[in-house]
């Protein structure tokens, strides 16, 4: 392998390789790619790392410990690789957001079961995924979609039906990352009306909610199921299922500590029983909880200006979620150019994305070592989430080299694979 391909970071074929020692990764168990390595690679463009074998792990762990069954939310990452890991780990359901995802899971997974979860879809959309994929469940928050499923399926008799609830907050924000109630979802008392206006149209019935992107508390999924069982109680008709959505989070490393995500599966179970609501099917749709951890992105120190790093990647590109609206402060690990001694301090550090946008502005903070000089490398953890899939080629700064370490089951020997 040369390393001129990563300095040019122009377009070539993909190719793989065996690598003959295990030098390149670091001595865990679960195998991940060392600094030295990174180092040796002295990549010019960033470097995104997946580690599906970390992601077939994680999901083997919810799938045993969540009570009910477990969608994939497609959105959060999308990659063939990451798809198949989450497979191998047990789950058999996912959930989409559009007819590109219906065809990329049909295609993949022929047998598994499809739940069209964007609450507005267009009617050619919904027509197809009925109609050529098989797709039966769809999710709605207003009559006027229930109206436009029922057009595009000509009112077919099998159809399942979910009612989207916007969760009431006690607070702005609900004390989570993204509140996406204030997109989606009917109030409590509209909720428990389109219930009772689905149910002559379905053959299973079921309400939904999501509590909100990176939620730390599993007490608002608690709080969540009391206003469920109340909308369900409300709507006096027959509810077969509920699906308590997403929100699941990744663990950032910050102040707030995140509890297990046992801690989720129990509480959640908790709070089933005593809304009595456990005779219900139930689903989640997980997504940042289970594919962040697999995944992290190495970018370079273009310049600093005191505790202001500029970096070959930012908001437009894989750290999206870093900036704007949602600042997610990722945890950072600094790789230095050279071996140097270092007896300061950790501070504090903003990011500055490469493209000459304002915005392309990330606050943090990212905690690192005082002494990061231009030419060093930052990996940032827990980007297997909302990172590549958001990426775009604004102001020509697209181009990424792909590392993907692949874990035999022996745990004996690594592969990895490079795609430029």
């Amino acid at each position: 392998m040369t390393n001129d391909l990563l300095f040019e970071g122009q377009s070539a074929p993909a190719y793989s390789r065996t690598l003959a020692n295990d030098n390149a990764l670091s001595s865990n168990t679960d195998y991940d790619i060392s600094d030295e390595y990174i180092r040796s690679l002295g990549p010019a463009i960033p470097v995104p790392i997946l580690n599906p074998g970390r992601l077939e792990k994680r999901a083997r762990e919810f799938t045993a410990a969540f009570t009910g069954q477990a969608l994939y939310a497609v959105k959060c990452n999308p990659d063939p690789i990451f798809l198949q890991a989450m497979y191998e780990g047990g789950v058999r359901r996912f959930d989409v957001a559009s007819i590109g995802e219906v065809r990329l899971i049909k295609n993949m997974f022929p047998d598994a079961k499809i739940y069209f979860m964007h609450p507005i879809k267009a009617p050619e959309a919904i027509r197809e995924a009925y109609y050529e994929h098989g797709v039966r469940a769809f999710v709605l928050d207003y009559a006027g979609e229930l109206d436009k499923i029922l057009f595009e399926t000509n009112a077919a008799p099998d159809l399942e039906l979910f009612v989207r609830m916007a969760v009431p907050k006690n607070k702005p924000g609900g004390g989570v990352a993204t509140d996406f109630s204030r997109k989606f979802g009917a109030k409590p008392d509209l909720a428990s009306e389109l219930l009772l206006l689905c149910r002559p149209y379905c053959t299973k019935l079921g309400l939904s909610f999501h509590v909100g992107t990176q939620c730390p508390d599993p007490q608002i999924y608690a709080k969540a199921l009391k206003w469920a069982a109340k909308v369900i109680e409300n709507s006096s008709v027959k509810v077969e299922a509920l699906d308590i959505g997403g929100g699941f989070p990744a663990d950032l490393g910050g102040v707030e500590k995140i509890p297990p995500i046992t801690t989720f599966t129990k509480t959640i179970a908790q709070a089933v029983k005593k809304q009595k609501l456990e005779t219900l099917e139930l689903l989640c749709e997980i997504g940042r909880g289970l594919v962040a951890c697999a995944g992290s992105l190495v970018v370079r120190v273009e310049g600093r200006k005191d505790d202001l790093l500029y970096l070959n990647d930012g908001t437009y590109g894989g750290l999206f979620e870093a900036g704007g609206a949602i600042g997610l402060p990722y945890p950072a690990h600094l790789i230095r150019k050279t071996d140097r001694d270092f007896e300061g301090t950790i501070q504090p550090f903003r990011f500055a994305g490469p493209t000459c946008d304002s915005v392309d502005m990330m606050n943090g903070p990212f905690m690192l070592p005082s002494d990061v000089q231009v030419g060093d490398w930052i990996r940032i953890e827990q980007l297997g989430a909302y990172s590549e899939v958001s990426r775009t080629d604004f102001n020509g700064f697209g181009t990424v080299q792909k590392i993907i370490v692949q874990n035999e089951l022996s745990g004996e020997k690594a592969v990895q694979a490079l795609q430029i």
